[in-house]
């Protein structure tokens, strides 16, 4: 086991990965930016190392400052969370060349998987149904109405290096095709320095719905079941639950087994979660592989039990899943998360500033994982997430009215939140029932502002 490993990250998954250290025994290094100098992951880790400004270029991302933290403070590992450095192969391989263990897969299968089209065309080999959609790039506008003609409109453009909704574009007709390529191409050139597209099937009304993978250096691999993520603006996620309301036993057993192979044979390693969309008529469709810890992980700790973060330790230490999961996989009750975001939950405007008043909500089945405390300070630099309320119970229903007992007792005080808004939807018929799809939340704003609310 790794006797003393740096977090690469910040926040809320910063400290998670301290307690998972913890309780393993294991020393932590954290690393922060000037702006985080108070934060948490700084104040519970073993060793703190400042790497640079505010501007997560000039710190966070940075892979010198990164590496020469890490190689002071004399790590066995890094542990990158999610976002930042967490899906970027690079980085990985300078942890390798530098004897330093990357807590993830590897460089090369980090690479594949994020160049979507490489992923979809991996899956398919594995029987992983995929939406229709162009067999490589996008190389012209002339082929890409081609390609659309084959498919059927409407067809969905999307950045092959993408990721978090940008260098997306919906097109429903011919005459929008050049056009909306092109903002595109920019859109995905200017975020990820690649303006790589290719181009789906668009399905109306869509369920996202996920599935958390852990595997290990032997070739064994383990589903610890699916996630409903399918309550987001602007593909940004604000609930997640698991399981599914729409994913039957038979739909997992079957999806699972499939994935199995296919991570198999792509040589994965470590934890990652493969998405997936779910068209009105209930089938799935392979949409992009995170090839990292997700931000809503702790749903599916909360049904299953299974630490993913100390897992990802283990595997990457070398452990065997056999020896990790000592019991077969079980999904028991319902949990749901809500994000927690600093920013106006009418406008959505964001919300920095100083925390003046806190109370966290606690209980039987609530959990919440935050970095913030009473006078802490939200920077302006980084995402806006301060929480993560999760909570569990025997039923969906159950998970509802604890989810909204618990929100009834965080409060936040000095800045703007999310908490409204998380009240309304939780408290939604057509949440309640469970009728659900990525559109909601547009239609759900539509319902707010005709009412005046």
């Amino acid at each position: 086991m790794f006797k003393k490993i740096l977090i690469a990250n910040r926040g809320e998954i910063a400290l998670r990965v301290v307690c998972a250290c913890k309780e393993l025994g294991i020393r932590t290094v954290a690393v922060y930016s000037e702006a985080d100098r108070h934060s948490l992951h700084v104040r519970f880790a073993d060793e703190a190392i400042c790497i640079g400004p505010a501007k997560s270029a000039r710190s966070y991302l940075d892979i010198p400052s990164v590496i020469s933290a890490a190689e002071i403070s004399n790590v066995d590992a890094i542990h990158p969370g999610y976002g930042f450095l967490s899906e970027n192969a690079g980085f990985a391989e300078v942890c390798e060349a530098s004897g330093i263990t990357f807590i993830g897969p590897k460089p090369s299968v980090i690479e594949a998987m994020g160049f979507k089209q490489h992923a979809r065309t991996a899956m398919q080999k594995a029987g992983i149904p995929i939406l229709p959609g162009s067999k490589g790039i996008i190389e012209s506008a002339e082929q890409a109405l081609e390609m659309a003609e084959a498919v059927g409109y409407p067809v969905i453009l999307k950045a092959s290096a993408g990721g978090g909704g940008r260098g997306m574009r919906v097109v429903n007709e011919p005459a929008e095709l050049p056009n909306l390529l092109a903002q595109a191409q920019a859109e995905a050139g200017a975020a990820f320095s690649c303006p790589d597209m290719y181009m789906e099937k668009y399905i109306r009304k869509p369920r996202h719905i996920e599935f958390q993978v852990l595997a290990d250096h032997y070739g064994n691999v383990e589903i610890l079941g699916e996630r409903e993520c399918s309550i987001q603006r602007r593909h940004q996620k604000l609930i997640e639950e698991s399981p599914s309301p729409r994913v039957t036993p038979e739909m997992r057993k079957t999806i699972g087994d499939s994935l199995k192979k296919a991570m198999r044979e792509v040589g994965y390693t470590n934890a990652g979660t493969v998405e997936f969309l779910m068209d009105e008529d209930g089938s799935l469709y392979f949409i992009e592989v995170n090839a990292r810890v997700q931000v809503e992980h702790p749903v599916t700790e909360m049904v299953t039990g299974i630490d993913i973060v100390k897992a990802q330790i283990r595997i990457a230490a070398g452990e065997k899943l056999s020896d990790i999961l000592t019991e077969p996989v079980t999904m028991r009750g319902h949990a749901i998360e809500c994000r927690i975001n600093a920013e106006n939950p009418v406008t959505f405007t964001p919300s920095p500033g100083k925390i003046t008043g806190l109370n966290l909500p606690g209980g039987i089945g609530v959990r919440v994982d935050t970095w913030a405390y009473s006078d802490c300070v939200i920077p302006p630099y980084y995402d806006s997430l301060v929480a993560k309320l999760i909570c569990h119970a025997g039923s969906r229903q159950e998970a509802i009215n604890r989810s909204l007992r618990a929100l009834d007792m965080f409060i936040v005080e000095g800045i703007h939140t999310s908490i409204p808004l998380h009240q309304r939807i939780l408290q939604d018929p057509e949440f309640q029932a469970g009728d659900i799809d990525t559109g909601f939340i547009a239609r759900f704003l539509d319902k707010s502002k005709a009412a005046g609310s």
